[in-house]
């Protein structure tokens, strides 16, 4: 199964992406952009980032009412976007607004359980699940409700495959080269060859490029290992 990079442009400002996506253009084919830079620098950053060539996964995680979502959404189909993320949590009826009002070519991404968290911290907001079962669940609901794409840890990814259908895209973050230090808030991780042999679609990595001595050998490495 093909599995693409992505590049998470998790940086402090405009300022400090220029140098990295002069480095990255023609060798990352998909950049992410989150809230952090969008809430700086708003759309006019994704036209800026679109206009040097790279493919924009606009990652926002919406989650509201299914109004507001689905207006939402209005508002960002002009963007240069060829991804979008929207909390599973949200519920089906808003998922099925954010689908009725994205245009036909954006891939909406269901978020099932963030990276970040463990059995613990789920119990701690009151879901008596571990992530793989939580996953699960809400991979099945974004799915029944239409959504072809489901953001999930790579170790869910496996059990992911076993239930949905096969055209279903895996957006995995959490992803550490063989070797490198985990040194933030990801608790749930893989390297990228195991990623894409457990089914990933796509695999989401920032720090170990953004923060590599040289970030395009860095990226090229990561795409090797997944060919």
């Amino acid at each position: 199964m093909p599995c693409e990079l992505i590049l998470a442009l998790d940086v402090p400002s405009k300022e400090a992406a220029h140098p990295l996506l002069t480095q990255l253009k023609g060798k990352v084919k998909w950049v992410k952009i989150g809230l952090q830079m969008f809430t700086a620098y708003g759309p006019d950053y994704v036209h800026h980032v679109a206009g040097l060539g790279f493919n924009i996964f606009l990652d926002l995680k919406l989650h509201d009412i299914p109004n507001t979502i689905e207006k939402a959404v209005e508002s960002l189909n002009p963007l240069p976007i060829g991804m979008l993320t929207l909390h599973t949590s949200g519920g089906k009826h808003m998922m099925q607004g954010a689908l009725k009002a994205a245009r036909p070519d954006l891939l909406l991404l269901g978020v099932t359980v963030l990276t970040s968290m463990d059995g613990l911290a789920l119990e701690e907001i009151g879901i008596a699940h571990e992530p793989a079962a939580q996953v699960k669940r809400l991979g099945l609901l974004a799915t029944g409700a239409g959504l072809k794409g489901l953001v999930c840890s790579p170790h869910e990814v496996s059990l992911l495959r076993s239930v949905l259908s096969s055209d279903v895209k895996l957006v995995t973050p959490g992803i550490r080269p063989a070797g490198e230090a985990g040194n933030d808030d990801q608790k749930r991780v893989m390297t990228p060859r195991l990623a894409k042999e457990a089914g990933s679609s796509y695999i989401v990595v920032g720090r170990p490029i953004l923060q590599a001595k040289d970030p395009a050998a860095a990226a090229v490495a990561i795409q090797t290992e997944i060919l």
